[in-house]
């Protein structure tokens, strides 16, 4: 299927979130951070309008692995909150 490399790309209005799996350590900060964002129970499990941008890559910031990454659609990349 693949060298486990695979991204995945939600797209919504102003943000695109990233996720890349096999980086992901299930520290749930997004889970906890923005739920009606963040679900595992639905399809797809992000859905980025679900908050405002602001406040959604405030959340993406906290991933403690970099599994989740955003893109705002006027351009802006995400600034880490840590070195990479």
């Amino acid at each position: 299927m693949g060298g486990g490399t695979e991204k995945k790309a939600y797209e919504g209005r102003s943000i695109t979130v990233t996720f890349e799996a096999r980086r992901c350590l299930h520290a749930a900060e997004c889970v906890n951070g923005l739920p009606e964002v963040f679900d595992t129970a639905k399809r797809p499990w992000i859905r980025p309008d679900g908050a405002e941008a602001e406040r959604l890559a405030e959340v993406v910031r906290r991933c403690p692995s970099g599994a989740l990454r955003y893109e705002l659609a006027d351009g802006g990349m995400e600034t880490p909150d840590r070195p990479a």
